[in-house]
């Protein structure tokens, strides 16, 4: 497969492109897993694959999957403990409140309540029946004119955070159509993707132990927006 990032005989670290989900219930839609089975039953392999997360159909990025249930076990354990790292990159339309400088850096924590009828979540105040926790940390790499591209830290995982998390602070993500604001942005239909990426991956090997840290660089043409 050619988005295949690193391979060896317990994990196999692949390149998401957007558009395709990692794993679905939906008859006749081809995800990652049974993209991957199909490959490794083409070469004889043993077909168990597991993903040790998850990213949203519409981000690209880097997903970790287990070839073993040992390995599966471990990289679960890691996530479960904070011990699996996760970066992305992400370009934003600029506050209208306020300017962003370069190298900022700020923590966002809000209490988020999933929609399912919507398939969105919003932010509610603390104690809300069925809020949960979000918190993340964004670090400013550059800023333009109309747009800012930021690294971020995830502390937790929950439904649509960090789409969900940055337009309630006024920065939507370029490209998203569920969380951006249309008014502002009706000349920018353009932009045919979410400008999101799981761009960094830091774990343990679950054999070894030894440190393995991935980077990519975002395929998404909008992040060509700011090198101009």
């Amino acid at each position: 497969m050619e988005h295949i990032i690193y391979e060896d005989s317990q994990i196999l670290l692949v390149y998401k492109p957007a558009g395709i989900s990692v794993q679905t219930r939906r008859i006749g839609e081809k995800d990652l897993v049974s993209i991957l089975k199909n490959e490794r039953a083409k070469k004889g392999e043993d077909t168990y694959i597991a993903p040790v997360h998850r990213i949203d159909q519409p981000v690209e990025g880097l997903v970790l999957f287990a070839k073993t249930k040992q390995a599966a076990a471990n990289l679960s354990r890691q996530l479960t403990h904070g011990q699996i790292e996760k970066g992305y990159r992400v370009i934003v339309y600029l506050p209208e409140n306020r300017r962003l400088l370069e190298q900022e850096k700020k923590t966002l924590t809000d209490f988020l309540i999933k929609d399912g009828r919507s398939n969105m979540s919003k932010a509610v105040s603390e104690g809300t029946a069925g809020a949960k926790k979000a918190v993340l940390e964004y670090t400013v790499e550059k800023v333009g004119e109309k747009f800012a591209e930021l690294s971020i830290r995830l502390f937790t995982g929950r439904h649509h955070q960090i789409r969900a998390q940055m337009a309630n602070y006024g920065m939507p993500l370029a490209g998203d159509r569920k969380y951006g604001n249309t008014e502002r942005e009706p000349s920018d239909r353009q932009i045919k993707e979410i400008a999101l990426c799981a761009f960094v991956l830091t774990f343990r090997h679950p054999k070894n132990g030894k440190k393995m840290k991935f980077e990519i660089k975002p395929r998404n043409p909008v992040f060509q927006l700011l090198s101009e």
